[in-house]
């Protein structure tokens, strides 16, 4: 653990240029949220990503169909080239 990162995070905190705020008479504070059009955004995307599914139903079917009508051909060279590729970096 660096005890020297959590005391300069530390530091930051202590600042001596903060004041209290001082309440006038008369007066209300309330606390306020504003989020950004990029933070709507992303919000919306999650949603979206969210809501999507996992599988490529599309190829997933199309592969199935090359299967079954026996047409679906792998290259043995290509395979055990992603294969080691793959477990080599580990």
């Amino acid at each position: 653990m660096r005890i020297e990162a959590y005391n300069q995070v530390q530091q930051l905190y202590r600042s001596s240029n903060s004041k209290p705020v001082k309440k006038e008479s008369g007066t209300s504070f309330s606390d306020q949220l504003q989020i950004s059009s990029a933070g709507k955004d992303i919000q919306a995307l999650k949603q979206a990503v969210k809501g999507a599914s996992d599988v490529r139903e599309d190829l997933v079917a199309s592969i199935k169909e090359r299967i079954d009508n026996g047409t679906y051909s792998v290259d043995a060279g290509s395979f055990a080239a992603k294969l080691y590729e793959r477990y080599s970096n580990n």
